[in-house]
C-alpha cells in the first residue's frame, strides 16, 4: 500500500465523520456558499507567460514540516501582493497539516481564485469547499472511477465551482472526459518512490489534447525546470514547497516569475 492509499483510507473515516456532523443544506446556508467564485481557469488562460498557482503547504508525508514560522493568512498576503494566478490551501489535516479553516480565513480577503488541495471523493466535500471560500478543488485521477470523475467534476459545476484534475501517471488518462475535464494537472511525483521528475509533464502533455488548460505539479524548483516545462507548452506551474522554504516569499515568487516569462 502506497502513502496514497494510506491517505484515503484515512480520509474515508474523515468523510464518515463529515457526513455524522454536517449536511448539504448546513454548507449551503454559510455566507460563502453563494458567493460568485473566480475563475481559475480564466486567471490561467488570461496570462501569456506561465502562470503560478502558488501553495500553502505546512507539511507533507515526504517532507515533514516545511514552514515553521507558518501562518496562512501572512502567506497569502504576501502571494496576493505579488499578484499571482491563484492559491492552492492543503486542507487535509493529518498528513499535510491543513485545515478547512485556512480556506475560509483567506477566502475572506481573496482577490484571486482558492484551490482546494485535498483528498476528495464524495460529494459533501465539494459542497465543505464551497461553503468555505474554495472556487475550484482538486479531484485526483488515481483514486477515482471514471465514474467518480464525472460526477464529482458535474456536483463542483453545479454549486459553482471548477476542477483541477490530477493525474501521476499516463495510465489515468482512459478515465478523463476532455470534453468535461478542460483544466488538467501533472503531478511529477512518482506516487511509489516520492521521487520528482519533471520529465513526467512533458511526456504525459503529448498524450493531452490542445485544447486543455495544462498545469505542472511537484518538483519545480529551478529555471532550468521551467525551461524544461516551456517545452511542453504548459499553461501554469504549481508550486509550494519552493516558497514554503524561501527565507523571502515575496523575492522568490518574483524570481520565478522572471523564469516563467514567455519571450514574445
Amino acid at each position: 500500500m502506497n502513502i496514497l492509499d494510506k491517505i484515503v483510507d484515512s480520509k474515508k473515516q474523515e468523510v464518515k465523520k463529515l457526513r455524522k456532523e454536517f449536511s448539504i443544506e448546513d454548507f449551503e446556508k454559510s455566507p460563502l456558499f453563494n458567493k460568485l467564485s473566480y475563475s481559475l481557469m480564466n486567471h490561467i488562460s488570461s496570462d501569456k507567460n506561465i502562470s503560478i498557482i502558488a501553495e500553502i503547504k505546512k507539511a507533507s508525508p515526504s517532507k515533514g514540516i516545511l514552514k515553521e514560522d507558518f501562518n496562512h493568512l501572512e502567506i497569502a498576503r504576501a502571494y496576493f501582493s505579488q499578484n499571482v494566478n491563484g492559491i492552492s490551501v492543503l486542507t487535509d489535516e493529518k498528513y499535510f497539516q491543513g485545515n478547512i479553516l485556512y480556506l475560509k480565513d483567506i477566502a475572506e480577503i481573496k482577490n484571486k481564485p482558492l484551490l482546494r488541495k485535498d483528498f476528495i471523493f464524495d460529494e459533501l466535500q465539494v459542497y465543505e469547499a464551497k461553503a468555505n471560500g474554495a472556487d475550484a478543488i482538486l479531484l485526483i485521477a488515481e483514486v477515482l472511477s471514471a465514474t467518480q470523475i464525472k460526477e464529482l467534476t458535474l456536483t463542483a459545476q453545479q454549486v459553482g465551482l471548477e476542477v483541477l484534475l490530477e493525474l501521476h501517471s499516463e495510465n489515468q488518462i482512459s478515465k478523463i472526459d476532455f470534453g468535461l475535464n478542460k483544466l488538467i494537472g501533472i503531478n511529477n511525483r512518482n506516487l511509489e518512490s516520492f521521487i520528482t521528475d519533471i520529465q513526467t509533464t512533458v511526456n504525459i502533455s503529448k498524450l493531452i489534447p490542445d485544447d486543455v488548460l495544462l498545469v505542472s505539479e511537484s518538483g519545480i524548483k529551478s529555471k532550468s525546470d521551467v525551461n524544461i516545462l516551456k517545452t511542453a507548452e504548459i499553461d501554469a506551474v504549481l508550486v509550494g514547497k519552493y516558497f514554503m522554504k524561501a527565507k523571502d516569499i515575496e523575492e522568490s515568487i518574483n524570481e520565478f516569475k522572471s523564469w516563467c516569462t514567455i519571450e514574445s
